[in-house]
Formats: structure tokens, C-alpha cells, sequence
């Protein structure tokens, strides 16, 4: 009986020794490895001349509209294009009406750079998009690349 006992407490033991520590994250390390990937991404695409804005979201307008710029506050409504920054497509949108505040921080950020009847292209880090923890089809830590018309601005 006690080696039944002894036999069983060693299973245990080796058990909860064998259960691996999640690796803490860490969001500094995060953000150079997708500053380092924007940067590849620019360098492999020379017809992007995107700016980084001082959220961190880069934008390029490629075409500048002839209305307002929305506020961070704002109710928009756009066509968009989400995509990998490897390329895969991950999502799309024709009419999507939503609070800017209710969306990822890098839309909330970026969109006000565009006028209203204009096109932007966004690349969004990160801990700006989904972050760590991912979303659906879209990978932890993914930095996102958003093509966006932004038809109307309701406030």
C-alpha cells in the first residue's frame, strides 16, 4: 500500500514539474520586433511612403477626399480591406458604420488622417490591432495592414 502511495505521489510530482511556465510578454520587445517588420515591409514595398504618426500607426492617404477629417469621436462609414502583414487576407468590409472608439486603437488613430471621400493605407502595430492575445484568424502580435475608404463622417 505504501508504495502504491509513494508510486502515485512520484507521478504527481512529476506531473507539475513537467508543466511548462508561460513566458511572460513583453510589450517592449514586441514593439521593436514589428517596428522591425514595418520597417522590412517598407523596404520590400518602395511604393509605400508611409509616415509613422506619434501613436505609432504608419498611414499613407492615397487619395486625399474632399470632406472633413473624422475625430477620434467620430461615427464613420468605409469600405475596407484587412490584411497579414505577410499578406494573407483577413477580413473585409463594403458600408461598415462604427464608432471610432469602438474599434482596434490603430483605426482610431489613423482614420482621422484621411478627409471624407478619400483612401488611406494603414499599417498598425500590434499592441495597436489585437495584440498579444489575437483575434479569430489573426495570429498573436500581428501587425495589420488596412486599406480604407472612408465614405462618410457622421459626428
Amino acid at each position: 500500500m505504501k508504495r502504491n502511495i509513494l508510486i502515485i505521489l512520484s507521478l504527481v510530482l512529476i506531473a507539475f514539474a513537467s508543466c511548462k511556465k508561460e513566458e511572460k510578454f513583453d510589450a517592449v520587445a514586441q514593439a521593436a520586433k514589428d517596428e522591425t517588420a514595418i520597417q522590412a515591409y517598407l523596404t520590400a514595398n518602395p511604393s509605400i511612403s508611409a509616415t509613422k504618426d506619434a501613436n505609432g500607426v504608419y498611414y499613407q492617404v492615397l487619395t486625399e477626399g474632399t470632406g472633413a477629417n473624422p475625430t477620434s469621436s467620430s461615427i464613420v462609414t468605409v469600405n475596407y480591406i484587412g490584411k497579414l502583414l505577410n499578406g494573407p487576407q483577413f477580413d473585409a468590409g463594403t458600408g461598415f458604420r462604427t464608432y471610432l472608439t469602438s474599434v482596434i486603437k490603430g483605426w482610431t488613430y489613423g482614420v482621422p488622417h484621411v478627409k471624407a471621400g478619400g483612401r488611406i493605407l494603414l499599417i498598425i502595430p500590434s499592441a495597436l490591432a489585437y495584440g498579444n492575445p489575437g483575434q479569430g484568424s489573426i495570429p498573436p502580435n500581428s501587425v495589420l495592414v488596412f486599406t480604407i475608404d472612408l465614405l462618410s463622417i457622421n459626428n
